[in-house]
């Protein structure tokens, strides 16, 4: 079994994972708030994350891995409120959408995806328990989470409470012990969500969500919490610090794993700037095979600067990987079911690449690596084995899942369709058997003309879509 190292935030350096109970690893990830359609930053965590669940379940004998979606929150209400229409009704549509772009990148729905309306019972006997220990208070209606009650608050983000926003800074409300306490439960008016509680009707805060779900699903300390870096402070310090006080254990989350942002320039991808790119709008232009490839050609750690460019650079290297497995074609007696594989059946380079902190760059370098080896193999009794290992980690990463001949042809478009194409392609044939020259030219520049690029072989003529 490889070692596996990973970025720790709570410590700050890369350390060897070792699981707490290695018969079932436990992961959980924060997903978006549905209140419009998702924007790409929001596709990196959960592609990321998709490829290192693959790995770990490659590993051990048991991975479960839990993503939610938060369906309650002040922006939703807001939405709602703007277009006229239930709240409900509004979080439903945006997470369906949210499912569907998750469709598109190729993410594998997770184990469970835990929705913050399905599990008010489980945050309102957390909060009790917060009260019950005198970690967390009720005022005007609110719950808040006291966090001078706890010594390790701050741990995660490296903030000492000294250097936190006190109230010479805010205005601290007049319902708050200490501005740095944050809000548990609020009450809610007639126009807003809400459900009965001890302390009134109301609805919960964002980061009690969390806390409640992951008990529930995964248990009182898991192996491994991921989400975008923008959520360190104060989303997974708060929620750290009501999960350890609520649970009484010191430990809530071995290792903490953050992605980087999307930067659109030099700023940071947000909806609030409103420089964002959607995976709905994107995929109307691109494959999600290619948004995926450009998500993962980035360290997860890292920035990723979107762009243009990085999206034909995706394009063109799916290209190449797609024209080798075209160019040579394999047999094999029947399908081999990749999620099957122990970790030890993949290609040893591509696997120490994401055992060193998921560095998908290098395990994409490693892939590029076996095309060459593929091609190499070309007419040789190696080359099944060849186009075996470079499919199998094409499926780690989420990519070349598809025949080639579909990949480059597609289903057809709104110029010319497959069979079209085709009957041109016999026409330009008999023109050049007729010797035609003019009409077999006038036949390809068309099909230039409508982005089809004519390839002729000995065997025939191949054909793709620009």
């Amino acid at each position: 079994m490889p070692e596996i190292y990973f970025h720790n935030t709570l410590s700050g350096k890369k350390e060897r994972f070792v699981p707490i109970n290695p018969d079932r690893i436990t992961v959980y990830v924060c997903g978006p708030t549905v209140y419009n359609y998702v924007h790409i930053g929001n596709g990196r965590p959960a592609v990321v994350f998709d490829v290192l669940v693959k790995l770990l379940r490659a590993t051990y004998p048991q991975v479960v891995y839990a993503a939610n979606v938060t369906d309650i929150d002040d922006k939703i209400n807001a939405a709602a409120l703007a277009n006229g229409e239930p709240i409900q009704a509004l979080a439903d549509r945006y997470t369906k959408a949210y499912q569907q772009d998750m469709q598109t990148l190729g993410v594998t729905v997770p184990d469970v995806v835990p929705r913050a309306t399905h599990h008010i019972a489980e945050i309102i006997t957390m909060i009790g328990e917060l009260i019950e220990q005198e970690h967390a208070y009720a005022n005007e209606g609110h719950v808040l989470f006291h966090v001078p009650s706890d010594p390790d608050y701050g741990s995660l983000s490296k903030r000492s409470l000294e250097d936190m926003i006190d109230g010479a800074r805010v205005e601290v409300a007049p319902y708050k012990k200490d501005a740095k306490d944050f809000v548990l439960w609020k009450p809610s008016s007639e126009e807003q969500p809400g459900w009965d509680s001890p302390w009134g009707f109301g609805r919960p805060g964002w980061h009690i969500e969390c806390s409640a779900m992951i008990r529930k699903h995964l248990g009182t300390t898991i192996d491994i919490h991921g989400g975008g870096s923008d959520l360190t402070f104060p989303h997974h310090e708060n929620e750290a610090a009501q999960s350890r006080c609520a649970n009484q254990s010191k430990e809530y989350v071995r290792y903490w794993l953050h992605n980087g942002m999307l930067t659109m320039g030099a700023e940071k991808m947000s909806k609030s700037v409103g420089n964002v790119k959607t995976i709905h709008e994107l995929a109307e232009t691109y494959s999600g095979e290619i948004l995926r490839y450009a998500l993962l050609s980035g360290q997860y750690r890292s920035q990723l600067a979107w762009s243009e460019e990085l999206l034909d650079q995706a394009s063109a290297s799916l290209d190449s990987l797609y024209q080798v497995l075209r160019d040579v074609p394999g047999h094999r007696d029947a399908p081999v079911n990749y999620a099957e594989l122990p970790v030890e059946a993949f290609p040893a380079n591509f696997i120490a690449a994401l055992c060193d902190d998921l560095n998908t760059p290098q395990a994409l370098a490693a892939i590029h690596e076996l095309a060459a080896e593929l091609r190499r193999a070309a007419g040789t009794d190696d080359a099944g084995t060849a186009r075996n290992n470079l499919l199998m980690c094409g499926w780690m990463l989420g990519i070349l899942d598809k025949n080639p001949e579909h990949y480059f042809q597609g289903e057809g478009s709104a110029f010319m369709d497959n069979a079209q194409i085709e009957a041109l392609i016999e026409a330009r044939n008999q023109a050049r058997s007729a010797r035609d020259f003019q009409r077999a030219d006038d036949i390809r520049n068309e099909l230039i003309q409508a982005g089809i690029e004519l390839e002729d072989l000995r065997e025939g003529t191949r054909w793709r879509r620009r």
